[in-house]
């Protein structure tokens, strides 16, 4: 071992997210580590091998420190670890662990570089492996752009496999062998007499060792990875013993609700709180920034005396009805005035376009995101520190929310990050955390516990924007000629980056997600982005931009097909220049029996979006019926690299196409006089079971890099949705949401 290279334990991290991303930068402060955050307070006999790895009496733990929000990451991150330190599945224990800058997204900012994810050349992979740089600088643990895998997947095996070799270092001191005669097995080291050293009791003086630089395991060896493992957090969800951020229960506990002001951002005028402080179980009103709150000694009676606040609201700055707010999209899209970006410019699409070019408008409404957990948080603040419980995507910004509001340093602020009943976005936003903060330091020393009403949630939320293009196109023989996409909306990036103080620069490459890097070769190829004056909050919603570019673009692409009388799966197929893409529109195309005749008054449709890397093709099947439209099966081929867990990527594909069906069929947010319309599920749905289709999905593992899969499933379910509709009806439908148009079964 002596002629094994060593590296500080504090600079773990850095030094394999260097090494595994190729990143050769000779800068001091891109390399000054970040400190292991489990050294701090670990009892006698617990050891910190890195950030990832703790081991006890007990045995090991695993820090998997992203979001676990039913995606199931907790459990193929743990098995990038249990792998290679030669755990088997049973003895494998996970915790999400603290906030900690150790734990960055390096991989969060790779959709951000100027290359399409088709293109796999050097350039681009210089580029991707660059916005490192920034993502170590921010320093955000954030859970979010299907990158918690791409993330990981080096750097928690090479956590792994230094952690195992440091092990087996220990056991050759204390045996006196060479490490070469030593393997490592369930759990423990194994010396040539069959003699088990468990890691339990190497695991102090491993501790000592200065970490080695260790190779992952290759492929062939694998015994975890690439299985479909039983979930780690599916028993506790089964029992009801998981606990999510409802269900902590402390001493001397009150119990909170909040309402603010439904005028999204406008101030509160004036507040008569009497009727609720006279209501039973009530113990304060609390002012909060554009609205109140109440804490009581239940969350039900909370709830009743929110309702008996009485408001003046002052009015919103964002156009007052969803007519305006479009008509404010309308005048941006094709205006050089707000025009945010033109990142794909092929060809002349100018001259190539004519008099008679193909022409169509699409829109998009503002959706919710609807958790099935409406948000809720725990504050407890004492002398001199802070505690949180929170299902958060983003624990490090809700430590430096913490210590912004009440001075605290950030050792200062123990945060919990618990499970969580959805995120799709939803939960990396701060307001209802600065809620409970605001809470805690009305009533000191009491653990106040958050939680919104369904109607606040869906009347405050941070949302989806609307969005709507303008896609011109030439068809010559059975090929795209000329294509040319402009989109407008307001900016993701823009809100949500002002609402945590930071200013990004540059045009935002959510606005032309899911459209300007689609692999086509078509000759003449544009896509311009138009950022629309900011009206009412958004946000990530999964799938960020490409859930409405890719209903506009594919639907475009579908009716170019009809117009060059060609066949839209072969269409799609003869213009495809990405060699992964083509494979999974042949798997679909093959699942599905495209080609096979179609009953009257059946339809199939065929969409495809390459998204956060993933290559995804879907086909849907309907059926006409007295009560609208059924929608019978659905077949979905996705492409993600290496497949870790393959059980758990199919339920996330089909989990996207739920969530993406959903929006297509009846998602829609509208305003009057500046309000949310909607306020609970009757009339912001969500497709029933009886409604959902028979999903079908294929893995493949041909794209050149891992990928995640957390949004990709989605972007393709409407334009699969709306073509198979006009495949059955002949009713081509250019805007969301579907029932608007045609009634559904």
């Amino acid at each position: 071992m002596s002629r094994v290279g060593k590296i500080a334990r504090r600079s773990f991290l850095i030094g394999s997210a260097a090494i595994a991303g190729g990143v050769a930068f000779g800068v001091w402060k891109y390399r000054t580590p970040f400190e292991n955050p489990l050294e701090k307070g670990l009892p006698a006999g617990a050891a910190t091998l890195t950030p990832y790895v703790l081991i006890d009496a007990e045995g090991v733990t695993i820090i998997a420190p992203r979001a676990e929000m039913g995606q199931g990451i907790h459990t193929t991150l743990a098995a990038l670890v249990a792998e290679e330190l030669d755990l088997t599945w049973d003895q494998v224990r996970v915790i999400h662990g603290p906030a900690s800058k150790a734990y960055f997204n390096a991989a969060m900012l790779e959709e951000s570089a100027p290359f399409p994810a088709a293109d796999d050349g050097w350039i681009a992979r210089i580029a991707r492996n660059a916005m490192h740089v920034p993502a170590r600088f921010l320093a955000m643990q954030i859970t979010g752009g299907s990158s918690s895998i791409p993330d990981a997947f080096d750097k928690m095996r090479m956590a792994g496999a230094a952690a195992r070799v440091a092990l087996i270092e220990a056991a050759a001191q204390k045996l006196g062998t060479p490490v070469e005669v030593l393997r490592t097995e369930a759990g423990a080291v194994v010396a040539p007499d069959g003699t088990r050293h468990a890691y339990t009791t190497l695991a102090v003086a491993a501790a000592a060792i200065p970490l080695p630089e260790a190779k992952p395991k290759p492929r062939a060896n694998w015994t975890l990875l690439g299985q479909s493992l039983p979930r780690v957090d599916m028993v506790a969800k089964c029992t009801g013993t998981a606990e999510y951020a409802g269900d902590v229960r402390l001493p001397g506990m009150v119990f909170a609700t909040a309402h603010t002001n439904p005028h999204l951002g406008g101030a509160m005028q004036s507040l008569d709180a009497s009727r609720a402080e006279a209501m039973p179980g009530v113990l304060k009103v609390v002012p909060l920034e554009n609205g109140a709150a109440v804490i009581a000694r239940t969350t039900w009676a909370a709830f009743r005396a929110a309702d008996a606040l009485g408001f003046e609201w002052g009015a919103a700055a964002y156009p007052a009805d969803t007519a305006l707010m479009q008509a404010t999209l309308a005048n941006a899209l094709g205006n050089d005035d707000f025009r945010d970006s033109r990142m794909r410019k092929d060809g002349d699409v100018t001259a190539a376009l004519t008099d008679t070019a193909f022409s169509a408008d699409y829109t998009a409404p503002y959706l919710a995101h609807t958790t099935m957990e409406p948000p809720t948080a725990v504050a407890w603040l004492t002398t001199g520190r802070l505690q949180l419980w929170v299902g958060t995507q983003a624990p490090t910004q809700v430590v430096k929310e913490a210590t912004a509001m009440t001075g605290l340093p950030a050792e200062a602020i123990d945060l919990t990050t618990t499970m969580m009943g959805g995120g799709f976005g939803r939960r990396s936003e701060m307001d209802f955390v600065k809620q409970a903060i605001a809470l805690a330091q009305a009533m000191p020393d009491t653990p106040v516990s958050l939680t919104w009403s369904r109607e606040e949630d869906v009347s405050h939320d941070v949302y989806r924007p609307m969005a709507r293009a303008k896609i011109r196109a030439a068809v010559t023989g059975q090929k795209v000629a000329a294509f040319d996409m402009q989109t407008a909306t307001t900016s993701v990036v823009e809100s949500q980056s002002g609402r945590i103080g930071l200013a990004i620069p540059g045009p935002d490459s959510t606005i032309v997600q899911g459209a300007w890097d689609q692999p086509y070769g078509f000759p003449n190829y544009r896509v311009t982005g138009y950022r629309a004056p900011m009206m009412v909050p958004v946000g990530s919603w999964r799938s960020v931009g490409a859930s409405q570019n890719g209903f506009f673009h594919d639907c475009a692409v579908d009716e170019l097909a009809h117009l060059a009388g060609a066949d839209p799966m072969a269409f799609r197929l003869s213009q495809m220049t990405h060699d992964p893409s083509r494979k999974v529109l042949e798997a679909v195309a093959e699942m599905s029996g495209w080609g096979a005749p179609v009953a009257a008054g059946y339809g199939r449709g065929v969409a495809f979006c390459l998204s956060f890397g993933v290559p995804s093709a879907q086909v849907i099947e309907v059926q006409m019926t007295d009560a609208g439209v059924r929608v019978l099966r659905a077949f979905a081929a996705v492409d993600v690299g290496v497949a870790l867990d393959p059980r758990n990527i199919e339920a996330q594909v089909q989990g996207g196409m739920v969530y993406g069906l959903t929006a297509a069929i009846m998602g829609e947010i509208t305003f009057v006089d500046g309000r949310v319309q909607q306020s609970n599920f009757h009339d912001y749905g969500a497709l029933r079971l009886n409604q959902c289709p028979e999903i079908t999905v294929r893995v493949l593992e041909n794209g050149p890099r891992i990928r995640g899969i957390g949004e990709p499933g989605t972007p393709p379910a409407a334009p699969a949705l709306a073509n198979a509709i006009f495949a059955a009806t002949g009713q081509r439908i250019r805007d969301l949401p579907l029932s608007n148009h045609i009634d559904f079964a």
